[in-house]
C-alpha cells in the first residue's frame, strides 16, 4: 500500500484495491514517512501506552507491602487487610494513597493474600453412586411423592411422580392419598407399559420405606421391587443431590401443570397431567431411544406379599463421628477412619451379608469395600 502511494497511485483508490479503510491506508503512510520500506517497523501496535498513567509505583506498592508486614508482626489489633493497610497509610501521611480496593489489587498482583480461592470441580456423573447405572449399562427409575395440593373445595390432592435417569421416561399419578398399597398398583401399571430398570431409587418415607419403629421392616414397596428382580435403592437421609432428578421433575410438574391451569375436579387434574405426561415422552423420544434396555415386564408373574423376599436392597448412608451407620434398624460399625462420609450398603439377602463400601463425590470411581457384616433378615408375615 505505501509503495503504491509512493508511486502516485490516490489513497482512496489503494484502499479500495487492497478493501481496507482510508484511514488504514493513512496510518501506514504516515508510519513510513520517507523511510526506506525494509527499514520501517510494521509490526502492529496499541494505541495506549504502555504504562497505564494511573499505574501505583513501584515504590508504592512495596511500602503497601512492607506495611502490611509489620501490622501482620507487630499491630496491636492484629488487622492486617486492605483497610487496615489503607489507615496506616493516611497516618503516615503518604501523599495521594491508592483506596483501598486498589491495595487489595496489589495484594493480589504480589502474592500476598492469605486466602485461597474456591477450587472449582467437575460434578461427579449421572447416577455415580452405583456404578452399572454411571457406565450406562442400566436405567434407575427415581420416585416421589408431591404433597400438600388441594384443589378448591377443600379436595386434597397427592401426585406421585417418576423419571428414569438416563431415558427420561417420565410418569405422573395424581391421587387423594398415596398409600403404600397405592405405590404397589401405580408401579404395576407403569413398568408394564415401560419395562424394568435394574433399579428403583426412592426417599425413606414409610410409604416406599415400611415403618421405622421396628428394625428389620422390608415394606411392600420393597417387596414388589425384590420380586421383579428391581434393586430398591434409598437415599441417604438429609442429603442433597441423590434426589435432585426427580424433585427437578416435581417442580417442572408444578410448574406446567398445577400452576398453570385451573382445576375443578381430580378427573381434570389428570386430565391435564395426563395430557403434559404424553408431550414430555414426545420430547424425550430420542433420549428415550438411546437409554439402556430395559427388561419386559413378566407375563405370568404374580406379587405375593407374604414370599420371603431375595435379593438386593441398597442403603445410602453417611457414617457417624464414630464411624457407623444404620441399616434396616441396626447399627453397625463401618471404619473408624471414615467419619462422617458416605456409604452405600449393599443388603444381599441371598448371601446374608451386608457390604459398606465408600462413596466420595470427589472420586466418583474409587468405592473400596469398606467391612462387610453377618445379616440375616428374620422371617415375618406382612400385613396386608
Amino acid at each position: 500500500m505505501v509503495m503504491a502511494v509512493r508511486h502516485g497511485v490516490p489513497m482512496r483508490e489503494v484502499a479500495r484495491k487492497f478493501q481496507v479503510a482510508l484511514g488504514t491506508v493513512q496510518l501506514w503512510v504516515r508510519r513510513a514517512g520517507d523511510k526506506r520500506l525494509d527499514r520501517v517497523d510494521f509490526a502492529d501496535k496499541p494505541c495506549s501506552p504502555g504504562v497505564p498513567a494511573n499505574r501505583t509505583s513501584r515504590e508504592l506498592e512495596d511500602l503497601v507491602l512492607t506495611i502490611r508486614r509489620e501490622l501482620k508482626e507487630l499491630s496491636d489489633l492484629g488487622e492486617f487487610g486492605a483497610e487496615a493497610i489503607y489507615r496506616e497509610l493516611v497516618v503516615r501521611v503518604v501523599k495521594k494513597p491508592p483506596v483501598v480496593r486498589t491495595i487489595g489489587r496489589i495484594l493480589e498482583r504480589r502474592g500476598a493474600l492469605d486466602g485461597h480461592k474456591r477450587v472449582r470441580r467437575l460434578p461427579p456423573p449421572r447416577g455415580w453412586h452405583l456404578p452399572e447405572v454411571a457406565e450406562r449399562q442400566v436405567e434407575l427409575d427415581s420416585f416421589d411423592v408431591v404433597e400438600g395440593l388441594v384443589i378448591k373445595g377443600g379436595i386434597e390432592v397427592e401426585v406421585l411422580n417418576a423419571t428414569s435417569l438416563h431415558g427420561g421416561l417420565v410418569a405422573s399419578f395424581p391421587m387423594p392419598s398415596i398409600t403404600a398399597k397405592v405405590v404397589v398398583e401405580a408401579l404395576i401399571s407403569h413398568w408394564s407399559e415401560v419395562g424394568l430398570p435394574a433399579y428403583a431409587q426412592f426417599d425413606n418415607d414409610t410409604v416406599f420405606q415400611g415403618p421405622h419403629q421396628h428394625p428389620d421392616v422390608v415394606g411392600r414397596v420393597m417387596r414388589l421391587c425384590l420380586s421383579l428382580g428391581v434393586t430398591p435403592v434409598f437415599a441417604p437421609p438429609r442429603e442433597m443431590g441423590f434426589q435432585a432428578l426427580i424433585e427437578n421433575f416435581n417442580g417442572r410438574w408444578q410448574t406446567k401443570v398445577w400452576n398453570r391451569f385451573h382445576h375443578d375436579s381430580l378427573d381434570a387434574l389428570r386430565e391435564k397431567s395426563a395430557r403434559y405426561i404424553k408431550a414430555a415422552l414426545d420430547r424425550s423420544a430420542t433420549r428415550v431411544e438411546t437409554a439402556p434396555k430395559r427388561r419386559p415386564f413378566p407375563k405370568q408373574w404374580r406379587l405375593d406379599l407374604q414370599c420371603h423376599p431375595t435379593g438386593q436392597i441398597v442403603f445410602l448412608r453417611r457414617t457417624s463421628d464414630t464411624g457407623r451407620a444404620t441399616v434396616l434398624g441396626h447399627t453397625f460399625k463401618i471404619d473408624s477412619t471414615w467419619l462422617h462420609r458416605l456409604v452405600r450398603a449393599e443388603v444381599d439377602l441371598n448371601a446374608h451379608r451386608i457390604r459398606f463400601y465408600a462413596l466420595r463425590r470427589r472420586e466418583p470411581a474409587w468405592q473400596p469395600l469398606l467391612c462387610e457384616v453377618p445379616y440375616i433378615l428374620p422371617r415375618r408375615r406382612l400385613n396386608e
